[in-house]
């Protein structure tokens, strides 16, 4: 492996680049699914391949291969140069990459399990197990429950000098009911929507009460299709982590790419409010808002040793105490908003996909006060519990939001549970109306499996850390599904 790196950034700086990077990825993943007590499906895959990044006269060049021969490499390097040469032919201004020490090391998440090791047989037990006591709920149509379990390897070289050994595992999973009645369907998941991640093994696993909650959730799928709609108007409402930790994801994490801002990416997400002018002026949110961006955070799905530029992982505020405090970088973009150094924020979804700046894990900082505290301080809201739907423009300012389940608090007490609860609203308004942000004993570390950018089209996942906390005059209405 080492020879075939160090191959490419030979034939690619012979050829005239004036900085070249490789990386060769090596994944193994194996995901599981069963549905109403029957395996639904079972895949395993594996992938090996190789990605050069170069810069000739001032302009990228990528390319990649799975063939890893010599032949394949000197093929894929040489295709990068050409591909930098076509470039910079059509240069705006020639790309200046931020200087980084040429770090040499290996890393590895925490993983005291190995996911892959663990028989089969057992996997599919639990999870059959959790579908059947979902199943048993009467009035449950559908009871699925799914694993996921990835292993990731990169080797990074550049021409700088950077030699890089990194190692990911990650593992996890979730469970769903669905209940289906004249006038609509409900939906419940445990642990939280499109499931629960961490990089770790598969002692996450063997942590979560699977079954333990494999009954609650069918039961409250069967609750919510007689339980009253959720009432419409301006009200306060409160936010359970996961659904907040999407919220972060959406109206916080996309915003801050700075490539969104200066207006060089725009696919599946669009461009973003958060114009340059407004760093270190905007109040972004309320006092009780601080957003934390962390590439370090222990289990974090974005978390790593160093990027795919080999920058290494830092942490650093985005919003603190309200006031729009920074942005996710790059080596390329750190000096548009006058920084020295990027912030490490450069990924790629496998080595067949160039690398750009993505979310690394992002969080709202917990505040003080225990769940109990915050429904007590609360007059009249409507709780709202994990993501069923969401949607927000082009520029990431103007959003709605539906959860999957909800429940009116009235003098501190859970009054009711409703169904079909949304919200929208407005970014900065939105974040300026936060009053009240639960402390640490309540802070969980959420996961998002399928966030999209670019063209062609990229998967990244990370993770939003967040505690429940309270909006006021927020307005809610209900989601379009649950509408008579």
């Amino acid at each position: 492996m080492d020879d075939l790196l160090r191959l490419a950034l030979d034939t690619a700086v012979q050829r005239g680049a004036t900085y070249a990077d490789a990386r060769i990825v090596e994944s193994e993943r194996e995901d599981l699914h069963v549905k109403d007590r029957e395996v639904g499906s079972l895949d395993r895959s594996q992938s090996a391949g190789l990605g050069v990044r170069v810069i000739v006269r001032g302009g990228w060049g990528y390319a990649a291969t799975d063939d890893l021969t010599p032949d394949g490499v000197s093929a894929c390097a040489a295709r990068a140069v050409a591909i930098g040469e076509a470039s910079s032919s059509v240069l705006r201004e020639p790309v200046r990459l931020a200087p980084e020490p040429a770090h040499r090391a290996v890393w590895a998440s925490e993983c005291a399990v190995d996911p892959f090791r663990i028989p089969l047989e057992r996997k599919l037990d639990l999870l059959v197990r959790c579908s059947d006591a979902t199943k048993k709920v009467r009035g449950v149509t559908t009871a699925e429950a799914f694993f996921s379990f990835l292993r990731r390897r990169t080797r990074f070289v550049s021409s700088e000098g950077a030699d890089l050994d990194q190692t990911a595992t990650r593992s996890g999973g979730g469970l769903v009911a669905l209940a289906v009645s004249g006038d609509g369907v409900e939906r419940r998941s445990y642990p939280q929507s499109e499931g629960f991640f961490l990089s770790r093994g598969y002692e996450l696993i063997d942590e979560i009460p699977w079954l333990e909650n494999a009954e609650r959730i069918g039961e409250e799928a069967v609750a919510l299709l007689t339980a009253d709609r959720c009432p419409a108007g301006e009200m306060d409402i409160i936010l359970e982590g996961s659904q907040l930790g999407l919220q972060i994801h959406e109206s916080c994490g996309h915003p801050t790419e700075l490539d969104r801002a200066l207006g060089m990416e725009a696919n599946y997400a669009g461009t973003s409010f958060l114009t340059t002018e407004k760093l270190g002026s905007l109040q972004y949110g309320s006092p009780a808002v601080t957003l934390v961006a962390d590439a370090t955070l222990r289990h974090g799905l974005s978390t790593f040793g160093y990027d795919d530029e080999g920058v290494e992982a830092q942490r650093w505020p985005i919003v603190d105490a309200g006031r729009f405090a920074g942005y996710l970088t790059s080596r390329e973009t750190a000096h548009r908003i006058g920084e020295s150094r990027s912030r490490g924020c450069v990924r790629a979804d496998g080595w067949h996909h160039t690398p750009m700046i993505r979310m690394v894990n992002l969080s709202l900082m917990p505040g003080r006060g225990s769940f109990e505290d915050l429904l007590s301080d609360t007059d009249h809201a409507i709780y709202m519990e994990t993501n069923r739907s969401w949607s927000i423009d082009q520029l990431r300012y103007n959003f709605q939001f539906a959860a999957e389940i909800g429940w009116e608090i009235k003098k501190g007490k859970r009054v009711r549970m409703v169904k079909g609860p949304s919200y929208q609203g407005i970014t900065t308004r939105f974040w300026n109306s936060c009053d009240f942000v639960c402390g640490p004993e309540e802070w969980m570390p959420w996961s998002v499996m399928n966030c999209g950018k670019g063209q062609p089209g990229q998967v990244a996942e990370m993770t939003h850390g967040a505690a429940p906390a309270r909006f006021r005059k927020v307005r809610v209405g209900v989601a379009a599904s649950d509408e008579a």
